[in-house]
């Protein structure tokens, strides 16, 4: 089960540099895109999953609620998001920046930095881990159309994500938000 956890986690690892290195290249050698950005910056609920636990204790992988939140810049491809991991004696903030590439006129992956910030219980980590740590986000909003409402999907990877080990967190999110 460790064997393939880890390689959970290489793949991950892996996943989020590639898709670094996309994005970047992406704004070194802008293209005109096609898409329109899917408008909307929302707020919603959702559920998260951890994939991965601390090395020295197996504490970690887990089951969390989470409420998001995305502020959209309508005149750059760039967004303000926010997730908080609630339910359980920890609750983890996290604050990212994200480029967003459109796919379609309601749909965008993107890919997103930032620092993720644990509360309460050491003992009991979030999906995230228990440490401070510097967070990679890569995911994708898809907005319905004629509707409000907003589905969203992300992993978050917290690089040194735990205390005891060190090693490296992961997270997967999904879930639905309300347009505004």
């Amino acid at each position: 089960m460790k064997q393939i956890k880890r390689r959970l986690m290489q793949a991950a690892i892996a996943s989020a540099l590639g898709g670094a290195l996309a994005g970047a290249s992406a704004v070194m050698a802008p293209k005109a895109a096609n898409a329109q950005a899917a408008y909307g910056s929302y707020v919603g609920i959702g559920a998260a999953f951890g994939l991965t636990e601390e090395a020295e204790t197996g504490r970690g992988d887990g089951f969390s609620g989470v409420i998001t939140g995305r502020y959209r810049f309508l005149r750059m491809p760039v967004s303000l998001r926010a997730t908080a991991f609630i339910f359980g004696s920890n609750l983890t903030i996290v604050p990212t920046v994200s480029y967003d590439y459109p796919l379609s006129w309601n749909a965008d992956i993107y890919l997103g930095a930032g620092v993720s910030f644990p509360t309460g219980d050491e003992d009991d980590p979030s999906p995230v881990g228990n440490a401070t740590s510097f967070v990679l986000q890569p995911g994708i909003d898809y907005m319905f159309p004629n509707s409000r409402l907003a589905l969203f999907g992300n992993a978050i990877i917290a690089f040194g994500g735990y205390r005891e080990g060190g090693n490296t967190a992961i997270s997967l999110q999904t879930g639905v938000g309300y347009q505004f």
